[in-house]
């Protein structure tokens, strides 16, 4: 089962900040950087990844993720072929793609991906070309509409209290960057997180 709360770091000091705090599943994504320097700082944190044990993920390039030797790569809407990166990455690994409306549900499930972001639920500054947003009711009217065999993630300025009407909307977790990269006490909203994320799943076994 995939774990249920990605973080996204767009740099070593943020990366490492979320795994002291608890982060097990870590997508870096940094834009508008030379290849090369895409490379030196994904090799450096599928390192420190393995170190925590925790999955990596690279965002939208799957020529680093395959050079720095990620458990992944995550595609955007522009960023290629999910076949593509299938044929290059191998069966094993994980590939995740972004989706925004209906047809990108059912684009990304035809594709093959193993999971997918949907998003963004509300305004984020981390991304600079922002799609529309979804808001609560539109994760409840999309997922309604769509009997989904992924893994569905949303994204976009969400925070722990908002995880149990996402969770009853049917997304599997969310994937978060700004609200733990911001906050004081990492380990406290890495845990809030966990607690909303799997408390009540807990609960009920």
């Amino acid at each position: 089962m995939y774990n249920r709360l990605q973080y996204i770091a767009a740099s070593y000091e943020q990366l490492q900040g979320a795994l002291d705090a608890g982060c097990t599943w870590i997508q870096l994504r940094c834009k508008n950087i030379p290849e090369k320097d895409y490379c030196t700082l994904a090799i450096r944190s599928k390192l420190l990844c393995e170190r925590y044990k925790a999955t990596f993920i690279v965002n939208d390039s799957v020529t680093v993720a395959q050079y720095a030797g990620a458990d992944g790569v995550h595609l955007g809407l522009e960023d290629g072929s999910i076949r593509v990166a299938r044929n290059i990455l191998g069966p094993q690994q994980i590939i995740g793609g972004t989706a925004n409306t209906l047809v990108h549900l059912h684009r990304r499930v035809a594709e093959g991906c193993n999971y997918i972001g949907l998003g963004p639920f509300r305004f984020t500054t981390t991304k600079q070309k922002l799609s529309p947003i979804l808001g609560l009711e539109g994760y409840q009217s999309l997922l309604a509409a769509i009997d989904c065999p992924l893994p569905v993630y949303a994204i976009g300025g969400i925070t722990a209290a908002d995880v149990p009407a996402l969770l009853d909307a049917g997304v599997h977790g969310v994937a978060v960057s700004g609200v733990i990269t911001a906050a004081e006490d990492k380990q406290h909203i890495v845990s809030q997180f966990n607690q909303m994320l799997y408390g009540r799943f807990a609960n009920s076994r």
